[in-house]
């Protein structure tokens, strides 16, 4: 008989180890258990499902950690790092824990769910280099990462590591210890060069809920505003939203969102005029950097918005290119009924609560927008925007011409205002449904151009290269939406879905499942969750998370799920029923 073959591949090595563990230990086992699992349930754990990690096992002080990626890896060892230094999960009266931390990407040797190899022991070593509380790596991955990830790099020259043939260069990341001046926010790697801001819900000052829609709207347009730079880092909506209705720590939100401003306000409406105040906060320390409010008439929102906005970027010291000044230069409405409407009608479209009934009042007051301003672009993109949404959950009575109608919608817009980047995201993903991969590749690198912060056309740039096959061109767009709108599910199943047609589905199945956890009611991600699983051979698995499915949509068919989705090759829209075979839950 032959030998069997050994199984091999290449992937990216994170080897944790906790600093002084046994001397912890001794000092006090039961308070240094308590404390090493509590780490890693509220941080590390969370923070290596977020950066798509795989945990290969586990030590009483360490981990081995599997990637797909050198620059995820880099990502998570950064991120865990920075909030380690913060100290939030550590006790004031016990010593902090602190890790080091050792990064390798080569060849290794796969053995059911372990692996070995060069690639793993090289991990190893460098992990026993590092500094404590610091990051090395090696230039394998070094190579890999830069200019993708935003820490400083020290050369520290050859090392002959203990059981390694050949000298390793080694790069540390070494974030040192805590200084006395006021502790840092963590940063992404994406708001580690830029300045980074996250704008909440401005609250409601005028004393009748119905209002709602106004505060949320101009906090939304301030968003939109600020996301057209490319200097500014803009958490989007989604996520910056979820503290609405909450007591603020201002330094809590710049911790959980990863930014270094907040940015919080007010709206008071009342007849025919409004107040609009705001505070600049840097979060690290919670001071307010700038703060003014902005009494108008309605007719001159759009003036206070842009006031407000350029208050901002000067106290953040951007420099504006010349196409941003242009961009930032407000071609709205002058008519203060055909903007309230526009917001009412985005509130309504965009809202938790979306059915038939909610759809037809957004069109309705989209088109009242247009009869009060048939030159203003906005509406003409929202009612392309609920075209598709027809197209996809058939609120109307004739959704089979709703992409049709979307596409009319959006040129309308786009002639009105061709720097909309809304309107070219509509679009985007108009052509998307419509199978046109040049005009979808067209449109959402336009909405990205012209919204380098839009994870929505973030993503829409990604989903192209899924579907015309080439899926790792993908996942940094997706990476990238996913630490602007953290909050946001969708993008983690479109990064799954990059990995699955990859086909690394062991990271896809990672992925999926985080975003399972953030909408347990999902269907979509599950029918790719158990393919995935099927392709791995872990057929029970996928029986039962292919039974979770069909308790929450008893008439899911994978077959329409496949012809509605725009593959352009075929062979790639097959990876989904071909892993649901394999795990015996299709013909």
């Amino acid at each position: 008989m032959g030998e069997t073959q050994l199984q091999r591949k290449l992937a990216a090595i994170l080897s944790a180890d906790v600093v002084g563990y046994s001397r912890l230990m001794g000092i006090d086992e039961a308070a240094t258990l308590s404390r090493l699992n509590a780490l890693r349930r509220e941080l590390k754990d969370p923070t290596i499902a977020r950066h798509s990690g795989r945990i290969v096992k586990l030590m009483g002080d360490g981990a081995l950690v599997e990637f797909a990626s050198a620059v995820n890896a880099v990502d998570c060892a950064v991120e865990i790092q920075r909030r380690l230094q913060e100290g939030p999960a550590q006790s004031a009266a016990a010593e902090p824990i602190r890790l080091r931390i050792g990064i390798h990407i080569g060849d290794v040797i796969i053995e059911g769910e372990d692996i070995f190899g060069d690639g793993v022991n090289i991990a190893a070593r460098l992990e026993g280099v590092a500094e404590p509380g610091g990051i090395a790596i090696s230039d394998d991955a070094w190579r890999q990462v830069q200019g993708k990830v935003a820490a400083s790099f020290a050369d520290d020259g050859e090392h002959s590591l203990k059981n390694i043939s050949r000298p390793v260069r080694v790069y540390r990341l070494d974030l040192g210890a805590k200084s006395a001046a006021a502790p840092q926010p963590p940063r992404s790697a994406a708001q580690a060069d830029t300045p980074s801001i996250a704008v909440l819900a401005f609250n409601n000052m005028s004393g009748d809920p119905e209002q709602e829609y106004f505060s949320d709207g101009i906090s939304e347009d301030i968003i939109t505003d600020l996301s057209k730079l490319s200097e500014l880092h803009v958490i989007a909506r989604n996520s910056s939203f979820t503290y609405k209705g909450k007591p603020v720590d201002v330094k809590r939100v710049g911790r959980e969102l990863g930014v270094r401003y907040v940015l919080e306000g007010s709206v008071r409406k009342a007849g025919n005029r409004v107040r609009v105040s705001g505070q600049l906060i840097d979060a690290a320390s919670g001071v307010h950097i700038w703060a003014d409010r902005f009494d108008r008439d309605l007719t001159d929102i759009f003036a206070a918005q842009d006031e407000l906005t350029q208050e901002i970027i000067s106290a953040l010291k951007i420099k504006l290119t010349e196409g941003e000044k242009a961009r930032l230069v407000t071609s709205g409405t002058k008519s203060a009924d055909a903007h309230d409407l526009y917001l009412k009608g985005r509130e309504l479209m965009f809202g938790n609560k979306r059915n038939r009934e909610t759809f037809a009042q957004s069109v309705a007051c989209f088109q009242r927008a247009i009869e009060c301003d048939p030159s203003y672009a906005a509406p003409y993109a929202g009612l392309g925007m609920t075209c598709i949404m027809d197209f996809n959950n058939r609120y109307s009575d004739t959704p089979e011409t709703s992409l049709d109608q979307a596409e009319r919608f959006a040129a309308e817009a786009i002639a009105r205002d061709d720097k909309d980047p809304f309107a070219r995201y509509v679009a985007a993903v108009t052509h998307m449904w419509k199978k046109d991969y040049g005009r979808w590749t067209d449109e959402a690198e336009k909405a990205v151009a012209l919204n380098p912060n839009s994870g929505a056309a973030l993503q829409a740039r990604g989903a192209v290269f899924i579907y015309t096959g080439e899926p790792l061109k993908a996942i940094p767009y997706f990476e990238k939406a996913i630490r602007l709108d953290p909050a946001l599910a969708q993008h983690r199943h479109f990064l799954g879905t990059a990995y699955f047609v990859a086909g690394n589905y062991e990271t896809a199945v990672a992925v999926f499942k985080e975003r399972i956890a953030m909408t347990p009611n999902t269907d979509l991600s599950r029918a790719f969750l158990a393919s995935a699983l099927g392709h791995l051979g872990r057929n029970e698995e996928a029986g039962q998370v292919w039974r979770e499915l069909k308790d929450i949509n008893p008439q899911y068919s994978y077959r329409d799920h496949i012809d509605r989705l725009p593959f352009q090759d075929a062979n790639d829209a097959d990876k989904l029923a071909s892993g649901l075979r394999k795990a015996g839950l299709a013909d």
